[in-house]
């Protein structure tokens, strides 16, 4: 028997884009509000909650398409989550090296070389996540795979304390990760963003982020086993309270941490996931409160992959599109291309709280590519992977 749909997940999945867009996506990274800005090293801000929030996005998509992986033969199922895998993993690199030119410092174009390409990233863990989760939830099915995420989360907590530096494991300098990443991906192909090379996305945390699509599929399956009844709606929020209770005792000794992703933080997050779904079970799917508002973060839904990776290549790609905006104090020509003009011109200059003006930059930003999901849905045009 097909499995009831649930409107309240799309919306989830499509808001969860949405959202990685707005804070992917200010008018000056040095003008944002602070909700807006991830927590400096440890704590979590509602930015920090976007990433989480799709990996366990992922898992609830995964709960409707693993049913027909069981009634498939292993070799269908090997095929496709290896094909998807990769697939996803490439896209990534290929938005990390993207638009694979650069203006030089001598205004001429340089072809952006891969010895400088970062190999990690977001949609390289979503396609990590998701192959390792699809594994374990496929050969273990629900008890076994929810054992297997408790037992990673625990592991990945001896391993952060045991291997990092005595007396700072959980700081920048001492997480035991960045040795492992540097050793395998070299020093070029790591972030930098943080003053010293360390991937947020790196190997290493890879690992209790798995743990949230399997969490993430956990839910959804039990959403279509219970049905929509006010016991499945009570039950799955009061695990999200229990959730966030528990990563709050833990972050006492394992502290909630974005960046190295800790174990705190995957129960926190997701705890926070579901009581946010369930929330939107509730108005969607019971008080059938639909609207304009709903159909907006469904449309993201749709196509979530090519929206997302649209909203990072277009500035890229018409960046290289450049012309001279003015003359400095020292008579240097300053150039500007299509969506910085925007901002400077436009955005920057609706009040002197530049904040505001980074702010609507970023929710213009959502309205284009919300438009353009728009007509991808009216056209019935649904680009998956």
């Amino acid at each position: 028997m097909k499995p009831e749909r649930y409107y309240s997940l799309d919306v989830f999945r499509g808001a969860t884009v949405a959202l990685m867009i707005l804070v992917n996506n200010p008018g000056s990274w040095a003008h944002i509000f602070s909700p807006l800005a991830h927590a400096s090293w440890h704590g979590c801000t509602p930015t920090d909650l976007v990433f989480p929030f799709f990996l366990f996005a992922v898992g609830n998509a995964m709960s409707f398409v693993m049913p027909k992986f069981y009634s498939a033969s292993g070799t269908t199922f090997w095929r496709k989550i290896i094909k998807r895998t990769l697939l996803i993993f490439a896209i990534g690199l290929f938005l990390n090296w993207s638009p694979f030119v650069r203006w030089a410092p001598d205004n001429t174009l340089q072809f952006k070389l891969w010895e400088n390409v970062r190999i990690f990233g977001v949609l390289q863990r979503i396609a990590l996540c998701y192959f390792f989760a699809s594994i374990i939830i496929y050969y273990g099915k629900s008890k076994i795979s929810l054992f297997i995420g408790m037992m990673l989360l625990v592991l990945y907590w001896i391993l952060t304390f045991m291997l990092g530096t005595p007396g700072h494991a959980f700081s920048l300098s001492g997480f035991f990760g960045n040795a492992i990443d540097l050793q395998i991906l070299g020093l070029s192909h790591v972030y930098k963003g943080e003053g010293v090379p360390f991937d947020p996305e790196g190997i290493t945390s890879t690992l209790p982020a798995i743990v949230q699509v399997i969490l993430g599929y956990l839910v959804g399956e039990y959403i279509q086993l219970k049905g929509k009844n006010y016991e499945m709606l009570a039950q799955l929020l009061m695990t999200g309270v229990v959730l966030v209770l528990v990563g709050y005792i833990w972050d006492f000794s394992f502290p909630i941490n974005k960046k190295i992703w800790t174990s705190s933080y995957v129960l926190y997050t997701t705890g926070l996931a579901i009581i946010t779904l369930s929330m939107l079970v509730y108005f969607l799917e019971f008080r059938m409160a639909k609207g304009k508002w709903s159909q907006f973060f469904d449309v993201f839904g749709k196509n979530p992959l090519f929206i997302f990776v649209l909203s990072g290549f277009l500035p890229r790609l018409l960046a290289l599109f450049r012309w001279v905006d003015h003359l400095d104090a020292k008579g240097q020509k300053v150039f500007t291309s299509p969506f910085p003009w925007f901002y400077e011109h436009v955005c920057k200059n609706i009040s002197s709280d530049l904040r505001i003006g980074s702010f609507v930059y970023a929710l213009l930003m959502i309205a284009f590519m919300g438009s353009l999901a728009y007509i991808l849905d009216k056209r019935k045009i649904y680009i998956k992977v």
